[in-house]
């Protein structure tokens, strides 16, 4: 199992180019089993979460090829009746939480979806009963079987729906469900992420009717048939935000190019709040070096507020802080397993169910053997091990490589001493 070993006390200088964002890619890639044809996507990441998602994609009778960040996706047209033309089994789905996003598509197309329950990430329990009742809305039959989920219908109709609680994965499915449904479809208290945005431009070249995405109600008018499109995925912010923080806990000088400073403008606020000059172009993030920062409070929420996804990174900054933060989670219930690790490197954190007590001290990070147990609190332990003295080994880093391409590669570039060992 591989781990990566980080060599703190190096100021990373230089630029670092983004790469397309997780979390469009794979809603893309659930969104062409709505048409067939050959689905063609550019700036695609090479990670293990579009390794999964393309192998149940081919599962499902699809042909996936990649090359150089371009996905091709060339869906066959099926019958629900030919074996597992509508299943997306446990064995696959069990990866990636994002593989309930196969569930709208099949039941839209095919009129059947047999999907597992999902996993991903142990950050909390994030039910799919939104999920459910969304489909449930639009004329399904659902039901829980034997750990998958069974759905039925001959065609979707469109509906009302008001998400009692702010979902992007919900809102992502019920959008793509609703593009084949018969009729208008009225979607309110939708998630706003930019992802949700990048999604809905793919669905209208396909031929989807949509409009309001980027707002909290969403409007889909159904078609019958839907055509496969070439789309380029938009710039992962998530990953801009990470390697902004690389840059600044190392007292570098780092610029992020290839991003969209405007999606991160609540993250970018508490940057500079903390005492760092941020400078913005249309199309890049530079951070210039500080010798101290102060503390300063989060609280994580949908956006366009602070991202749940770089609370773990923006945590490891404040460790190193002048002064004691207060950070609130208010997404996921269970986001604070990276805490202990922190502390484990020397972090004075108190955590509690969703709020934890950061009394920041500059230098009081030193390096230490290290377990990452998800995807951001990997990519906060090596943001620590920057800015520790000594090295610090992060093990099962197989959970970065889910969410980040080459991330070793990038910071080596910037001037990390860093490297992976098996």
């Amino acid at each position: 199992m591989d781990k990566m070993i980080v060599s703190g006390g190096q100021a990373l200088r230089g630029e670092v180019q983004v790469s397309g964002a997780k979390n469009s890619a794979l809603k893309m890639l659930f969104a062409s089993l709505l048409a067939e044809g050959e689905h063609v996507f550019h700036n695609v990441p090479n990670l293990a979460d579009v390794e999964s998602a393309s192998k149940l994609l081919e599962a499902l009778g699809s042909k996936v090829s990649f090359s150089k960040n371009t996905l091709r996706v060339t869906t066959a047209q099926r019958k629900a009746t030919e074996k597992n033309a509508a299943k997306g089994d446990y064995e696959l789905v069990r990866k990636m939480r994002a593989s309930i996003l196969c569930l709208g598509p099949l039941l839209a197309k095919q009129g059947e979806a047999i999907v597992s329950l999902p996993g991903g990430c142990a950050i909390g329990s994030r039910p799919i009963d939104l999920h459910l009742e969304a489909m449930k809305a639009l004329g399904a039959e659902v039901e829980l079987r034997e750990g998958y989920v069974h759905a039925h219908a001959k065609r979707l109709r469109g509906t009302s729906f008001l998400f009692e609680k702010v979902t992007v994965g919900g809102t992502e499915n019920m959008m793509m469900a609703a593009t084949l449904a018969e009729g208008e479809t009225v979607l309110e208290n939708v998630a706003k992420e930019p992802e949700i945005g990048d999604l809905a431009e793919y669905l209208i070249k396909m031929g989807a009717r949509i409009s309001g995405h980027g707002t909290s109600v969403i409007r889909i008018q159904g078609v019958e048939k839907l055509r496969p499109a070439e789309h380029t995925v938009i710039a992962d912010r998530i990953e801009a935000g990470t390697l902004l923080i690389a840059g600044a806990i190392s007292k570098g000088e780092v610029t992020v190019k290839g991003c969209s400073p405007h999606l991160l403008e609540a993250f970018v606020g508490k940057i500079r709040e903390a005492g760092f000059r941020v400078d913005l172009t249309e199309n890049s993030m530079t951070v210039f070096p500080q010798k101290s920062w102060k503390a300063v409070d989060i609280t994580t929420a949908p956006h366009p507020l602070f991202p749940t996804d770089l609370q773990a990174q923006f945590m490891a900054l404040m460790t190193l802080a002048e002064g004691t933060s207060v950070i609130t989670e208010t997404v996921f219930e269970n986001r604070f397993m990276h805490v202990t690790e922190l502390m484990r490197l020397g972090a004075d954190i108190t955590p509690k169910t969703q709020v934890a007590v950061v009394r920041g001290k500059p230098g009081c990070l030193t390096g230490a053997p290290v377990m990452a147990t998800d995807l951001r609190a990997s990519a906060s332990l090596v943001l620590a091990g920057l800015a520790a003295q000594g090295d610090t080994t992060v093990n099962r880093i197989y959970h970065l490589d889910r969410g980040y391409e080459k991330l070793e590669e990038k910071l080596s570039l910037l001037g990390a001493k860093i490297c992976r060992r098996a």
